[in-house]
């Protein structure tokens, strides 16, 4: 069992914008996979459903972002599972605009949901999806920008590297995550 977390901030005024685009992710697999993301627990949506022969359960925490690991810990033990079982999907400054990474483990980068997680798993040891947004124009603060919404033209490229992110978590599925990074990791297609 997989326990999928996409981070996010609920709410109308934040849907569609960068920050959220873990919270795609999660939507994208819910639908391919017509998993219903609706059983509110653990300060969260959450579902389950199966992806690959595999149980699995989606997860968007309604705690906002910077207070994921309240949603994510509880969540993983009342499942029974280890952090290695989780894959945290979360957007990132620090990659281009529609690029993807998968990670075993490592630092928050700055993301404050990433550090929430870490802090209330007292680890850093659990696999994270990052969602490559691009850095804001010179003059625009990265906070105005994370909520901000998405451009037409971006919604191409998002629609784009969101698909090939169900392939990264249907990878980390069925390989594991060392596994998954080799297979897709610096891919553009």
């Amino acid at each position: 069992m997989k326990l999928l977390v996409g981070l996010g901030n609920p709410g109308k005024e934040y849907s569609d914008t960068r920050h959220n685009a873990g919270f795609a992710v999660i939507a994208a697999l819910a639908a391919r996979y017509g998993i219903k993301v609706n059983e509110a627990r653990h300060a969260s949506l959450m579902g389950r459903g199966k992806i690959a022969d595999q149980v699995v359960w989606l997860q968007q925490p309604l705690t906002f972002m910077n207070l994921s690991g309240q949603a994510v810990k509880p969540a993983l033990k009342s499942l029974g599972l280890l952090p290695a079982d989780l894959l945290v999907i979360s957007d990132d400054l620090d990659l281009p605009l529609g690029s993807l990474r998968l990670r075993a483990q490592g630092g928050s980068g700055g993301h404050k949901g990433l550090k929430s997680i870490a802090e209330s798993l007292a680890t850093s040891e659990f696999p994270r999806l990052r969602f490559g947004i691009g850095r804001p124009q010179e003059g625009v603060m990265v906070e105005h920008y994370v909520l901000s919404r998405w451009s037409g033209q971006e919604k191409v490229l998002l629609a784009g590297a969101v698909e090939r992110a169900l392939l990264f978590v249907e990878s980390f599925i069925i390989f594991g995550a060392a596994e998954a990074a080799n297979r897709h990791n610096g891919r553009t297609e």
